[in-house]
């Protein structure tokens, strides 16, 4: 039977190819923090993750500080901020770790920036399974193991090197109160949580837009 409750579906035509620098149509932010060589924290925001079961999946640039401590560590927290915290990981966008800034990032307007903690205005709190804090003002941690690196774009002369996704093993999830379901132990509630949610380079939340990203100030391009 023909339902009639839905649009009919819309001509072919009404798509059209495109070329876009960037596929970001919208992922969770995550502040992953990780430690230094000198034993220091350092915190890198970043939207290219997902979940599979007990397992978060990372994409991450393999020459950045944050690959090479997750290499050699093998330990990472990520923190997932809620959507009004969009003023303070919007205060780490265009900074690094890495000194001297990367040509790549140069050109993107990158500077290097040691205390991300700082520059962000967050706290630390310590972590019950690995070695890097967590931090403290994000109302969800994810404690975490690295348990194999896995290379991107490998089929591509001109990527290849470039990007590493990190298999992490969620060793210990931390949550603040208001984000429990009533009345049960494990449960996250889903109307209580407010994700800040990356898409094009702009910050969103589970409605409109928060606010603006300094990273909108990259043209697209220069991430191909």
């Amino acid at each position: 039977m023909h339902d009639t409750t839905r649009p009919a579906p819309t001509e072919a035509a009404a798509h059209r190819p495109i070329d876009p620098g960037i596929l970001y149509f919208g992922t969770p932010v995550v502040l992953l923090s990780t430690l230094n060589e000198d034993g220091t924290a350092n915190l890198a925001p970043f939207s290219s993750v997902f979940w599979l079961g007990r397992r978060a999946v990372l994409g991450i640039g393999a020459r950045s500080t944050t690959a090479r401590n997750l290499l050699r560590t093998r330990e990472c927290v990520l923190n997932l901020p809620s959507d009004d915290l969009a003023p303070a990981v919007d205060r780490l966008a265009l900074t690094t770790g890495t000194d001297p800034v990367p040509p790549g990032k140069a050109r993107r307007g990158y500077r290097h920036v040691r205390d991300k903690f700082a520059r962000a205005g967050l706290g630390r709190t310590p972590s019950a399974t690995v070695a890097p804090p967590r931090v403290t003002e994000c109302p969800v941690h994810m404690e975490g193991e690295v348990r194999a690196v896995h290379p991107v774009a490998e089929d591509d002369a001109a990527a290849r090197g470039g990007v590493l996704a990190f298999e992490v093993l969620v060793t210990r999830v931390h949550v603040t109160d208001a984000l429990r379901l009533p009345g049960t132990a494990d449960r996250v509630d889903p109307d209580a949580w407010r994700p800040l949610i990356m898409s094009f380079q702009h910050f969103y939340g589970l409605g409109p837009r928060r606010g603006p990203s300094a990273l909108a100030t990259i043209p697209e391009d220069l991430y191909r």
